[in-house]
C-alpha cells in the first residue's frame, strides 16, 4: 500500500493523516447495465484452482477471470491491535460526523476517541480470548464459497477479503486482484442489511480507489457488480429461520411450564437483536431500518406463531453518545420481558454473519447477565451464520447470479442506496458516533458499568443459576 492520505492506516505508532474525500459521488464507474456471463468451459485446458479461466468474453480473446471481494468490517486480531483499529475506526466520517467546521479535525479527534476507549475495547476483547475471530470466520466462508461455486455452477474464481477497519484492508485485496488479473469481479459485502455506516462506508473506499484509478478499474479493464443487500434471499432467511427452529426445539417440557404463566401465556420467545444506528441516518435515507424490520418479517413467517407458543420482538444494540438511535434499545427490552414474565428467550443476532465482538461479548455476557438479572431463566442464542453449509451455498448462489444478470456498479449502488445523503451535508449540528459493529467500543456504558458491577458481585456470591453450562466464568476479568 502506498502512504497517500486516502489510503493511509494506523498500524503501529499513531502517525495520523487527513483522509481526503471526493466531495460527491458524481465520479465513478457508472455505466449502462450489462451482463458478466460465466460459465464452465474455457478454450484449452482450464485451470481449476481458483482464479482460473473459466470463460471467453464476448468482446475479447482473453479468458475471464472471475473474482468476487467480500467487504467486512475487519477486528483487531491481539490486544496490541485494538488501538489502531479504533483508529481507523473513528478516522471514518461515516462513523463519526463532526460538524463542516470541525471536519479537518477528524484524524485528531480519532486520535484522542481511540486512546481514550482502548483500554475498556482491549478489557472486552480478552474477555472473548484476546481478539475478534471476524477474519477467520470471513475466510473460511470465502474459501467455502469458493468451492460451492465450482461443485453446483461449474464457476471456477478467486476470493478477496477487504476489511475496513483492520488487515487485510479494501486497498490491499484490489492490489491483489490486479495483480491476479482479474477482470469480472462481484463485490459482496456481508452485510446483509445496507447500511450508510458498513456497507456503505466499505463502497465509499472502493468507490474512490476506482474513481483515481479508472485505467486500471475502468470498464475497459473490469467488469465490476454491486450486491449491495441480501436480506431478503430466501435461502438466508431459510437459514436463519433454522438455526432459530433448533433453539427453539431446544427448551425441555419443564421450561415450557415455567415459562407459562396467565400473565405470559406465551412460553417462548425470540428476540431479533439488530445493530443500532443514529435515528438521523434513518431521516437521511438509510434504508437499514426498513431493510432490518422486512427482514424479520420474513422470518417470522417461517417460525411457529404465538398460537404455537412463539411471539418475536425485535430491539437494536450498540448505541453510543448522546443522540438518538433506533428503537427499541436491546438494554430496555430485555427488562420489559423480564416484567412480563417471559422465562425462556432465543437471541437472535439478525445483523450478523460471522461471530464478532458484539455477539461473543456483548450479547453473550452483557446482555445475557442483564436478562438473567431480570427474570429471563432460560437464555439461549443462536449462533451466527458462520459456515452453515446452506448460508454458504446461498451466497455461492448470489454470486452466480450477479454474475450472469444486470450488473449494478458502486456508484450506482451508493445512489440508489442514499449514500451521498450523508456525503453532501451533515444530519446533525452534533457529533455522532456509530459504532458500526465495535461492541466493547460502542456499548452504552451505563449498561458496561452495571454488567461490571454484576461480575464483580458474583465473584465473591457464586455463580448465577444456569451459568454451569455456557463456560463463561463471570467472576474472572
Amino acid at each position: 500500500m502506498d502512504g497517500s492520505p486516502s489510503r493511509r492506516r494506523h498500524a503501529s505508532g499513531f502517525t495520523f493523516t487527513l483522509r481526503l474525500r471526493p466531495s460527491s459521488l458524481g465520479v465513478g464507474t457508472s455505466r449502462p447495465a450489462t451482463r458478466l456471463e460465466a460459465t464452465g468451459t474455457a478454450p484449452g485446458p482450464v485451470d481449476r484452482r481458483p482464479g482460473g479461466s473459466i470463460a471467453t468474453p464476448r468482446s475479447s480473446g482473453d479468458p475471464t477471470r472471475v473474482g468476487v471481494l467480500l467487504l467486512n468490517l475487519g477486528g483487531p486480531e491481539t490486544g496490541k491491535d485494538v488501538e489502531g483499529f479504533l483508529y481507523n475506526l473513528f478516522a471514518d466520517p461515516d462513523i463519526i460526523r463532526l460538524p463542516p467546521l470541525l471536519s479537518p479535525l477528524q484524524s485528531l479527534v480519532a486520535l484522542l476517541i481511540s486512546k481514550r476507549r482502548a483500554p475498556k475495547s482491549r478489557e472486552a476483547y480478552d474477555s472473548i480470548g484476546g481478539g475478534s475471530p471476524i477474519l477467520q470466520y470471513t475466510r473460511a466462508q470465502a474459501d467455502l464459497m469458493v468451492s460451492s461455486l465450482e461443485d453446483r455452477h461449474g464457476i471456477v474464481a478467486r476470493a478477496y477479503i477487504g476489511m475496513r477497519y483492520w488487515y487485510p484492508f479494501t486497498e490491499e485485496a484490489l492490489d491483489e486482484i490486479r495483480r491476479d488479473g482479474i477482470n469480472a469481479l462481484v463485490v459482496l459485502p456481508m452485510y446483509p442489511q445496507f447500511s450508510i455506516s458498513t456497507s456503505g462506508s466499505s463502497l465509499r473506499v472502493l468507490q474512490e480507489e476506482f474513481a483515481k484509478r479508472s485505467d486500471l478499474y475502468g470498464p475497459h479493464r473490469m467488469f465490476h457488480t454491486v450486491i449491495p443487500s441480501w436480506y431478503d434471499r430466501p435461502g438466508y432467511v431459510r437459514s436463519v429461520a433454522n438455526l432459530i427452529r433448533l433453539e427453539l426445539d431446544s427448551f425441555t417440557p419443564e421450561e415450557i411450564e415455567e415459562g407459562t404463566s396467565e400473565s405470559q401465556p406465551v412460553p417462548r420467545h425470540v428476540l431479533f437483536s439488530a445493530h443500532g444506528v443514529p435515528a438521523s441516518y434513518i431521516d437521511a435515507g438509510d434504508p437499514y431500518r426498513d431493510q432490518i424490520e422486512d427482514c424479520v418479517e420474513r422470518i417470522r413467517a417461517l417460525l411457529p406463531g404465538e398460537e404455537d407458543g412463539v411471539k418475536v420482538h425485535l430491539s437494536f444494540q450498540s448505541r453510543v453518545g448522546p443522540v438518538e438511535w433506533l428503537r427499541p434499545y436491546t438494554d430496555d427490552v430485555l427488562p420489559s420481558l423480564g416484567e412480563q414474565g417471559v422465562k425462556n428467550l432465543v437471541v437472535v443476532p439478525i445483523s450478523f454473519v460471522s461471530e464478532h465482538i458484539e455477539t461473543l461479548e456483548e450479547i453473550d455476557i452483557e446482555y445475557r447477565e442483564l436478562a438473567l438479572e431480570s427474570g429471563i431463566t432460560n437464555w439461549r442464542r443462536t449462533p451466527a451464520l458462520n459456515t452453515d453449509a446452506s448460508f454458504i451455498d446461498e451466497i455461492a448462489d448470489m454470486v452466480a447470479e450477479a454474475l450472469n444478470g444486470p450488473s449494478q456498479s458502486i456508484t450506482e449502488a451508493c445512489v440508489a442506496n442514499n449514500v451521498d445523503n450523508l456525503a453532501l451535508e451533515s444530519v446533525s449540528s452534533h457529533m455522532e458516533i456509530s459504532s458500526a459493529g465495535v461492541g466493547g467500543v460502542g456499548y452504552d456504558d451505563a449498561l458496561a458499568g452495571r454488567a461490571r458491577l454484576r461480575r464483580v458481585t458474583r465473584c465473591h456470591q457464586g455463580p448465577i443459576h444456569g451459568d454451569s453450562n455456557d463456560g463463561l466464568r463471570h467472576g474472572e476479568e
